[in-house]
């Protein structure tokens, strides 16, 4: 993550910090030894440094010679590091320096510089037995939120969008009594008595909505569905706050004015959310699908081998990774078999590895994760790599069913 310059991040960086966040929030101290420090972009280094020398120096008071010696040796390595920065970057620096519980009762000593995606507002310095997540685990919720309702006179859902995330807030059902067809006075006291009913119906409707959306953090704006004309009724007659109607990106016809019908809603909508990661995703995978649909696969090719191969010769237009994918890739010199490139779930523990074509005991000279290998072979042949969310159920299918990985195509390859 030492690699990340810029206020904008790339997915791999994104990924990335993802990655590093979820390995980091594992490791475990076997005291209060972990150190987590925050560097804001405002901070001079050289007052961070100063703090952690009177760190430094406080820590000799620890009581415990082996926590002792695990603090004062991870507040030298950040002191280290800190020589290599002028300033800090654009976003700030986060440390996470410590020695970690291993295998049986080793350690292990663990270095993470990570540069987050959002501004560090505050210096923070932190010794505890884990590292301090919080403020960075905030930054890796979407900022993107779309306001959701599917709405006719008998019953209403509202919920949200939240990136690629459908959430359910709330179903009311309307209680409005239908039409009813007696004459007279009667008929015109039932018709007021539906009406009276269907109003406060609405007003409840939109009570949920202010309640949910209008102070909704990152609040994009509102999308509205229904099977009928109440839709259109609903916001045209002044029902929805002022500030949520200004909001309101368009009305769509759905079939359904439930949790369905929110997805329905979502869908129905994609040419207004074009560029919403969602809509990218689901045109990616119903293209991939189409093509595998063809004789001899058309333009798509699955299956890491063959992947590598149609990447290797240049085939490969659009890589589709899942975000999901947890594997290593690893190089292991076998004495028997000479090099291998393998893919595994996990990596070993050390630089040993038991060879699976033959059972010697081979080395292993690189262990990388496997989506960074697979954006590194893609760069080389210039292809552009996807990364997909496997909370759709899209992405659920390129995780399952798939491998985790797909390729579109620039011509056939009779794979």
């Amino acid at each position: 993550m030492e690699g990340i310059t810029g206020e904008t991040l790339s997915d791999r960086q994104k990924y990335d910090f993802k990655r590093s966040l979820e390995e980091i929030k594992d490791l475990k101290g076997r005291g209060t030894e972990l150190i987590s420090v925050y560097v804001p972009p405002n901070k001079q280094i050289s007052d961070v440094a100063a703090y952690l020398r009177e760190e430094f120096s406080q820590s000799s008071n620890i009581k415990s010679q082996g926590t002792r010696k695990n603090v004062q040796g991870a507040i030298q390595s950040i002191l280290a590091r800190l020589k290599y920065f002028k300033a800090p970057p654009a976003n700030g620096v986060i440390f996470f320096v410590g020695e970690v519980s291993s295998t049986g009762d080793q350690t292990k000593m663990v270095q993470y510089v990570l540069e987050p995606p959002d501004p560090i507002t505050t210096f923070l310095y932190r010794c505890d037995s884990d590292f301090y997540l919080e403020p960075l685990l905030d930054m890796l919720v979407d900022k993107k939120v779309y306001g959701l309702v599917v709405i006719d006179r008998s019953e209403a859902t509202i919920g949200i969008l939240r990136g690629k995330r459908i959430s359910v807030i709330r179903n009311l059902p309307s209680l409005v009594p239908s039409k009813h067809r007696m004459g007279g006075q009667s008929a015109q006291r039932f018709e007021r008595l539906i009406e009276i009913s269907a109003n406060e119906y609405y007003k409840k409707v939109s009570d949920i909505m202010t309640e949910s959306f209008l102070n909704l953090e990152g609040l994009q704006g509102v999308l509205v569905g229904g099977p009928g004309p109440s839709k259109e009724f609903f916001v045209k007659e002044g029902y929805l706050h002022h500030e949520l109607a200004k909001r309101v990106i368009e009305t769509f016809d759905t079939g359904y004015t439930d949790e369905y019908g929110l997805k329905e809603l979502v869908e129905k909508a994609k040419d207004k959310l074009y560029d919403l990661d969602l809509m990218k995703e689901k045109r990616y995978i119903q293209q991939f699908l189409n093509e595998v649909r063809k004789s001899e696969g058309g333009l798509s090719v699955y299956g890491e081998d063959q992947i590598r191969h149609a990447i290797m010769i240049g085939a490969v237009d659009v890589l589709l990774v899942s975000e999901g994918l947890r594997k290593r890739r690893l190089t292991l010199d076998c004495p028997q078999c000479g090099t291998l490139e393998l893919t595994v779930d996990k990596g070993p523990d050390g630089t040993n590895m038991t060879c699976p074509k033959c059972g010697t005991t081979g080395t292993v000279t690189k262990d990388v994760d496997l989506v960074d290998d697979l954006f590194d072979q893609a760069g080389l042949m210039g292809t552009k790599v996807e990364l997909i969310s496997p909370e759709s159920e899209e992405g659920e299918m390129l995780l399952k069913a798939f491998g985790g990985m797909a390729g579109l195509l620039r011509f056939s390859i009779g794979v």
